[in-house]
């Protein structure tokens, strides 16, 4: 996961590990909802990465097949390409 998206899912999740954890704040700066909090504060480490992991490529699935559909003479690469650019917000 080296996408922004994969990040911020990523610190939302270890934000709600350990002795000092909080209900998390976006990049965006709204606040996560205490139920989900709750949630994700009662999940091991591993199955918080699994979450993220999860999100990360249910994304990735879904931006996949809007470019396709979008641009349906594209070739697989440049597909790829597409979609790194969009979940990395231009930086790839």
């Amino acid at each position: 996961m080296s996408s922004v998206f994969a990040g911020a899912c990523a610190d939302i999740i270890v934000a709600m590990d350990g002795p000092h954890a909080t209900s998390g704040i976006e990049p965006g700066g709204e606040r996560m909802d205490e139920a989900m909090a709750a949630v994700l504060a009662s999940k091991t480490p591993a199955e918080r990465i699994a979450i993220a992991d999860g999100m990360w490529r249910s994304a990735r699935s879904m931006i996949d097949r809007l470019v396709r559909s979008e641009h349906p003479e594209w070739s697989v690469d440049r597909v790829d390409r597409e979609v790194a650019r969009r979940l990395s917000h231009g930086a790839v």
